[in-house]
């Protein structure tokens, strides 16, 4: 009778949860490059004992490359920046900045405050008139918005005017890319258009939601619809393109097997052309809201919107001793929101296709 050695047994056991760890952390991998945090995965294997030295190449190449950058860069602004003088002064460096970023808070704090409170006057002012036998009444908070709501504000205009120009981009560029004719007639007005300002959009969709959206009690403010309509008119190009693109490079065999099993046109889109053209898709998708983003804020500061566009410009206009140093904030505050909308598509690209693109 043969007998099992306990220490191979042991080995093996060990060796088999290693094995089950290194595939979690492969597992874990795909979303830490959805979240641009990939530099943990070789700090996890490294950890685990997986090639400690390989592992630490890669660590220096994702994480401590890039820090060393950061810190060079703030050296670098918080260095050059005293010298600077502008006509609101110097312009700050990191340290002022961020002095500027925690005051803000503060505010946005004391706004919510002073909105709390005047909400529970209302309240109590509404509660003694209902004793007393009278109607209530309705006051609005008046108060300057925070920060925070003004960065909300910018990130519903965006997906607002993102989802418009998606509903009208995407089933453009399936019909030009199914249709030699449909694309024929689409590109000529795709080339005049794509390259148009939003400086020039501006003004025609001012004066038409002007004229058009005349109602006072809407679901949507006047200045809202300004800004995402804008927005779309910028933002569906590369949508557009990419779709048609997407959808015209189809393999001809599939396309073949299409036409031998005799699928309808909704079928044939629905199983066949989406399926096949959703990287592309995707990647329009993101190329899109990342305009979309950015001319919001230049459409936010022309048209004096509310949003970041218009804090920016409201604090350029106030030329106070911190001005230019909040704009700094807003310009961070910018570039993060861009990275993190980029993000999410990156995400929902992850979820719903194959592809290894970022």
């Amino acid at each position: 009778m043969t007998t099992v050695d306990p220490n191979f047994s042991e080995h093996a056991d060990r060796e088999a949860r290693r094995a089950r760890l290194f595939t979690r952390i492969n597992a874990a991998d795909k979303w830490f490059q959805v979240l641009g945090l990939s530099w943990i995965t070789p700090v996890l294997k490294a950890a685990a004992g997986d090639n400690p030295a390989a592992q630490a190449k890669e660590i220096w190449r994702l994480l401590a490359v890039p820090l060393l950058a950061i810190c060079a860069f703030l050296v670098m602004w918080g260095t050059l920046a005293p010298k600077i003088e502008t006509s609101l002064g110097a312009v700050p460096g990191p340290q002022q900045v961020w002095t500027e970023a925690l005051n803000l808070h503060k505010d946005a704090q004391a706004k919510a405050q002073s909105k709390a409170e005047f909400e529970a006057k209302v309240a109590q002012l509404n509660e003694r008139l209902v004793a007393q036998g009278k109607e209530p009444k309705q006051r609005a908070y008046t108060g300057a918005p925070t920060y925070y709501q003004q960065i909300w504000t910018s990130i519903q205009t965006v997906f607002f005017g993102f989802l418009i120009a998606t509903a009208i981009a995407v089933p453009l560029g399936i019909a030009a890319g199914l249709s030699p004719t449909a694309n024929a007639a689409l590109n000529p007005l795709i080339q005049i258009f794509k390259p148009v300002s939003p400086l020039a959009w501006l003004p025609i969709v001012t004066m038409i939601v002007s004229a058009l959206y005349v109602t006072q009690d809407g679901w949507f403010a006047k200045s809202f619809l300004i800004s995402a309509i804008t927005v779309t008119l910028c933002s569906l190009w590369p949508t557009l393109i990419n779709t048609s693109l997407g959808v015209a490079s189809i393999d001809k065999d599939l396309v073949n097997v299409s036409k031998v099993l005799k699928m309808n046109t909704w079928t044939k889109i629905t199983k066949l052309v989406l399926p096949s053209a959703l990287p592309l898709i995707f990647t329009g998708l993101r190329l899109s809201l990342g305009v979309g983003w950015m001319v919001l804020i230049a459409a936010e500061m022309l048209a004096q919107n509310p949003g970041l566009g218009k804090f920016v410009w409201d604090e350029f206009q106030n030329g106070s001793s911190s001005s230019l140093a909040k704009i700094m904030v807003a310009v961070f505050t910018i570039g993060i929101i861009g990275f993190l909308l980029d993000r999410v598509m990156y995400a929902l690209q992850s979820l719903f296709t194959f592809t290894n693109n970022r």
